[in-house]
């Protein structure tokens, strides 16, 4: 079926590995923290009990780096049975800190993009994660000055949507989200009967996942790049 967008009034883009490379970096930290902890379990037993004590934590500490750091601090502790050597904790601590000084690598075509619809949509970036981090992020980007509001939410639920387009005093069907999650960019809008495009990137989180089941039935358009939303809307 062919989904009509001539609508869409306000377009929403997520951030993270939508606009610029994020996951990337915590596969990356991932493998270190693997190698500091070498003596106590396998990097894929360690890549496990991380993911385990993240999602744990989740609704304690929220998401973005700091959270993560918070985790792979306490995994360590637990997973050496409290043994680990404090130099080792502090090595655990710069892989955050590296994390938090990261360049912010902007992917294909996202500055044209943005300038082009800009001039047509009003936008507005809808995030999640660490504020202070994700407002660093955005000043790096250079991108700030394209967006009408900026947003960063606790979570990506249709709630938390449904809370900002009242807000914005946006119609869902004027609304249009562009995001590489399925489950946080794509599912909950299509549930409030706004449209949403899945721009999917080579690296997703496992607790982003969906299954082939909870896409069922759900009208949404992928592309393969930003660039491809200027066939699609203008």
């Amino acid at each position: 079926m062919e989904i009509n967008y001539d609508k869409i009034k306000v377009i929403g883009f997520d951030a993270d590995d939508t606009l610029w490379v994020n996951e990337t970096y915590f596969r990356d930290a991932e493998t270190e923290f693997g190698k500091l902890l070498s003596e106590y379990e396998t990097p894929n037993k360690l890549e496990q009990e991380l993911f385990k004590k993240e999602i744990e934590n989740l609704g304690l500490y929220g998401y973005g780096v700091k959270a993560f750091t918070l985790s792979m601090v306490e995994s360590a502790l637990e997973l050496s049975n409290y043994n680990v050597k404090p130099k080792t904790l502090e090595k655990v601590l710069n892989i955050g800190k590296t994390m938090l000084n990261q360049p912010v690598e902007l992917l294909d075509g996202v500055e044209e993009v943005l300038e082009i619809l800009s001039k047509k949509y009003k936008l507005i970036l809808a995030t999640k994660g660490d504020l202070l981090d994700q407002e660093r992020k955005l000043e790096k980007s250079g991108l700030t000055n394209y967006f009408h509001h900026i947003e960063v939410l606790s979570e990506k639920k249709e709630e938390n949507y449904s809370k900002l387009l009242n807000h914005l005093d946006i119609n869902p069907s004027e609304f249009l989200m562009v995001g590489n999650s399925l489950k946080s960019d794509v599912l909950p809008l299509v549930n409030l009967k706004a449209k949403a495009i899945h721009v999917p990137f080579h690296t997703t989180w496992a607790h982003e996942q969906v299954t082939a089941s909870e896409t069922t039935g759900k009208e949404y358009k992928t592309i393969k790049s930003l660039t491809q939303l200027l066939n699609i809307l203008n």
